[in-house]
């Protein structure tokens, strides 16, 4: 058995790991990495791999890059990019001071090949190939986040990616309209876009976009028992499955072992499956890979709905999502984005309409009165003088007539009064 470095301190956390889930470890084999991997048995993994390992599937990581050294990673990615500005033009240098292992985890999860038959950590797909797309979080990147993901997502499509993998969020459930094109043009050429939740841990009580753009399959988290996770998931109605997102192992960049939680986990675990759909299948479209998926999911024992805010349509089945017979859709089950736009856009304005008559005449208005020079507002005018000035003048100068008259006849009343002296 192949041990490198920090995998003794992997060995007593996966022994922790299997003692308070409920996965029933391989028989063939011992490998402590290979048990931890409670998801490959538990959720039809292992059986889809009898028909396929998703050979000739590819992956697009939308993530923080993924590490050359990895033995996990040799053969596995077959081409990348940088779109932050900061890291490697093939996308293999990690990016950010503190999230640089994040696209390795997510990567290992989707498509790692272990360290030999039956050890080390593999991915759902391992048979599938990995684009590594390096994407800059924060101030550290020189490229504006939202342009670095509509690039990405451009670049993922133009080198072959049948699947996109977005393990991130925002936090908010608005979008960039850069995004509309860069979505569609993945849907126009038949890509998979699977994206995480978020994670009430991180502070995202309800799904943020890019999980509530029309047409992504959104991936909700369960802990190792299939109860929507506490910290590592969020809730929400565009949830379409929900996946492992507690105790999950990663290979980091540079080559250790790790356990974390989180949707970023949950994501490349359904974006795996889709791989094995598509290897499976390569006659169906992403829509119906998208609904072999959603509608083969095993209902989960605490939700109240189908689709469920906190579970979707419930917990994935890679077996039966490979192999159960599932009737055709003509449309994305997760909605449309054409159609959002439609509605929730301002429409572009067109070129003006060309008449299909002559134009009406119409008469041409009587000349204005000629305008009056303007008078100082302390000036009279006519009117305050005719019906104002000068009845109140005239009105006043009766009130004082009548004033005089009243005064002069008391005092006449007074004099006649008086008693003569004597």
């Amino acid at each position: 058995m192949k041990i490198r470095a920090g995998l003794a301190a992997l060995v007593a956390a996966a022994t922790v790991l299997l003692a308070g889930s409920t996965a029933t470890p391989s028989p063939a084999s011992s490998d402590p990495v290979r048990a931890a991997e409670y998801w490959l048995d538990e959720y039809g993994v292992t059986q889809a791999w009898t028909t396929t390992r998703g050979e000739g599937v590819r992956i697009a990581i939308i993530d923080t890059g993924v590490g050359r050294g990895p033995v996990e990673f040799e053969g596995a990615v077959v081409a990348g990019t940088d779109v932050s500005g900061i890291g490697s033009p093939d996308g293999r240098t990690p990016v950010g001071a503190v999230d640089a292992n994040h696209g390795s985890w997510v990567a290992s999860l989707a498509a790692s090949r272990g360290t030999g038959a039956n050890t080390g950590m593999i991915g759902v797909a391992p048979a599938s190939e990995i684009l590594s797309v390096s994407v800059g979080f924060g101030s550290s990147a020189t490229v504006p986040f939202t342009q670095q993901i509509a690039e990405a997502i451009r670049w993922s499509v133009d080198n072959g990616a049948d699947i996109i993998n977005l393990s991130l969020t925002t936090n908010t459930p608005d979008w960039d309209r850069s995004w509309d094109d860069a979505f569609l043009y993945a849907y126009d050429n038949d890509v998979v876009v699977v994206v995480a939740a978020g994670n009430r841990g991180s502070g995202t009580s309800r799904v943020g976009a890019p999980a509530t753009i029309p047409g992504v399959l959104t991936v909700g988290g369960v802990d190792p028992q299939g109860r929507a996770s506490l910290e590592a998931s969020t809730q929400g109605i565009t949830i379409g499955v929900s996946a492992p997102s507690e105790n999950l192992l990663g290979v980091s960049a540079d080559g250790r072992l790790v356990l974390w939680n989180g949707t970023s986990g949950a994501a490349p675990i359904v974006a795996g499956i889709a791989a094995l759909v598509r290897a499976a299948h390569p006659e169906l479209d992403a829509a119906n890979v998208i609904n072999r998926i959603i509608r083969t999911a095993d209902p989960a024992a605490a939700a109240t709905d189908v689709p469920d805010p906190l579970y979707g349509y419930g917990l994935v089945d890679a077996a039966a999502a490979v192999a159960a017979s599932v009737p055709l859709v003509s449309e994305n089950p997760m909605g449309s984005l054409k159609d959002w736009i439609r509605l929730y856009r301002r429409a572009d304005t067109g070129p003006a309409p060309i008449p299909t008559a002559d134009p009406v005449q119409i008469p041409a208005l009587p000349p204005a009165d000629a305008a009056s020079r303007p008078a100082s507002p302390l000036l009279p005018s006519s009117e305050t003088l005719l019906y104002g000035t000068l009845p109140l003048m005239a009105g006043s100068a009766a009130a004082i007539l009548v004033a005089l008259g009243v005064i002069a006849a008391v005092r006449r009343i007074r004099l006649a009064s008086r008693t003569p002296s004597r």
